[in-house]
């Protein structure tokens, strides 16, 4: 059938089954935004800023699993989101952004709201497109959607010249696709399976270190199978919390620069770290030279280009954490003996009572944990995570109840100031059975604050709690402890009134400066099922402890300050 361009883009996402798109109109997206407006069979949100939708895009991507979808218009709509794309991209999120660009003759000539957007997008895209073709685009958007789904997930990009969009084509959507220079291995290799099961047979001091492609594949169930089986202690990055339960006692906690003492103890002193999907972030490894000194290590991507990348591997395995894991438990139920780590869990749980992950509570002050842990008392399970990025992100990380993988949502590898709120609006748009709660700081929470107005109007009741110490509290914490307390540009002690600003939106706000009264506003919130704003105020100076300093070691942790 015929089509113009922009019907062929509704059209596609009628096929590929999307629900729910984030976005921002613009005179170069016009035509696209027209047909939107016709279609009755997919939520358009409106964002209140271009990031926001493709942050909003990203949390529905990882709350639910599937491709989330934005749109923006040429120029400053696509620059605005580029930190939305880095973000995803640093993370292996899988979303498409498809950008609006001045008409094809206009390119190259400054035209007004022109930016060359694939260069732009290039580094921080799986993959980018320009269409010049309005016949190529049916096989650009069904490439698109394969390519950010498949193998390591990952943001696609797709910039529609508006004369493109008005163009009438010939609709062939395809079945399948093939990329010949895009084949991801998805199998793992049957012989290096088996000296890595043999590997993990014969050490005594073994280590699963799991990380985001565990949650990217799907493979939580069968790692959590294989964890219990072979009764090899377990660490987690920021990113695969939840892979395990909370409580697991095979878990010994989130491991790197803010890890428990336990786990990067662990990493110290095993002999053989099985990587399950990590990417040996610098905030794991900490000193290179001095990272798992006595270990072999095994480590398992989809992406061949990790492996080898940081550390040195010893055994390699190129494929799907979900297909090589099912290749490895028969395995491991033949080879491997739960007993003969018994010494081994013994140490590390001696580790954990030794320096446990705590904080010291106060009667006086709310302490920013003490939030974090009452929150997942009365919620627990039934909530979705997500967080801004600091302080807040790793009290979160240490201290929340995480039990099922994508209950949280945070920024990693990218650190985006601004990304939790309107994450928490696309995760709750794809996981509206849940509650959907973002814990934020006093600076984050303002860099996207105008997603209020997105999630009054479209009735996406997220709850917002924000931590308030009047400060940029990592940045004033990494003063403290390394410049003499100098504290520059870091004192946020003018900030608005929350329960206001909350109120102007059409919001619910709630300002707590007693412990007692936070359960009261947080039940409110909940039983309000409106968008709220939880202001907190909590102790100015504490910090995020264990920490390793920048550059090193995980087996020499800050385990305390002392003023």
């Amino acid at each position: 059938m015929e089509l113009t361009g922009s019907q062929m883009v509704i059209e596609a996402l009628k096929k590929e089954g999307v629900k729910t798109v984030f976005g921002y109109p613009g005179g170069a997206i016009m035509n696209v935004y027209d047909e939107i407006y016709k279609q009755d069979f997919f939520e358009h949100i409106l964002t209140r800023h271009e990031q926001a939708a493709v942050h909003a895009a990203d949390g529905y991507a990882r709350a639910t699993g599937k491709v989330g979808v934005a749109f923006v218009t040429s120029g400053p709509g696509f620059t605005n989101a580029v930190t939305g794309l880095a973000t995803a991209y640093m993370d292996s999120v899988p979303i498409i952004v498809i950008s609006g660009q001045v008409p094809i003759s206009m390119i190259g000539t400054d035209a007004f709201q022109e930016v060359d957007a694939v260069g732009i997008s290039r580094p921080c895209t799986k993959h980018n497109y320009l269409v010049k073709n309005v016949n190529e685009l049916p096989k650009i958007l069904k490439e698109a959607f394969y390519i950010a789904r498949s193998g390591r997930p990952g943001p696609v990009h797709i910039d529609i010249p508006k004369d493109v969009t008005a163009q009438i084509g010939k609709f062939e959507y395809p079945e399948e696709i093939s990329i010949p220079t895009y084949k991801p291995t998805y199998k793992g290799n049957a012989k290096q399976i088996k000296k890595a099961i043999e590997a993990m047979k014969q050490a005594d001091r073994p280590i699963f270190y799991l990380g985001g492609g565990i949650v990217s594949s799907g493979a939580a169930e069968l790692v959590r199978e294989l964890v219990s089986f072979t009764g090899i202690p377990a660490v987690e990055t920021l990113m695969a919390r939840g892979v395990l339960r909370h409580d697991d006692p095979l878990l010994f906690g989130m491991l790197g620069m803010h890890g428990s003492y336990a786990a990067n103890m662990a990493m110290s002193e095993a002999d053989l770290i099985i990587a399950l999907g990590p990417r040996f972030d610098d905030r794991v490894t900490g000193k290179l030279s001095e990272f798992a000194k006595h270990a072999k290590i095994i480590h398992v991507d989809i992406d061949p280009s990790s492996i080898g990348k940081i550390v040195k591997v010893d055994y390699p395995i190129v494929g799907d954490l979900k297909n090589v894991v099912e290749q490895m438990l028969p395995l491991a139920f033949d080879r491997i003996e739960s007993s003969k780590y018994e010494n081994w869990r013994e140490l590390l749980r001696r580790y954990d009572q030794i320096h446990p992950l705590s904080f010291e509570d106060s009667d006086e002050v709310i302490k920013p944990q003490w939030v974090i842990k009452r929150t997942g008392e009365i919620v627990g399970d039934k909530a979705v995570i997500s967080t801004d990025v600091g302080q807040h992100q790793m009290w979160t990380a240490q201290f929340y109840p995480f039990t099922y993988p994508r209950q949280f949502i945070t920024s990693g590898g990218l650190g985006t100031m601004g990304f939790g709120f309107p994450a928490a609006i696309g995760a709750k748009k794809g996981v509206q059975e849940k509650l959907v709660i973002n814990f934020s700081g006093d600076g984050s929470i303002l860099m996207n604050i105008q997603e209020l107005m997105t999630a009054v109007e479209s009735k996406i009741p997220v709850i917002n709690i924000i931590l308030n110490n009047n400060f940029l509290g990592m940045v004033r914490q990494w003063q403290t402890f390394f410049y003499e307390k100098r504290y520059s540009q870091t004192d946020l002690s003018m900030q608005p009134d929350f329960v206001k600003l909350a109120d102007s939106f059409g919001a619910n706000g709630y300002r707590v400066e007693k412990k007692e009264d936070f359960e009261k506003a947080l039940n409110e919130a909940i039983e309000s099922n409106t968008v709220s704003i939880i202001d907190v105020v909590v102790d100015r100076f504490e910090n995020v402890l264990p920490m390793v300093p920048a550059g090193g070691t995980l087996y020499n942790m800050m385990l305390e300050y002392k003023d």
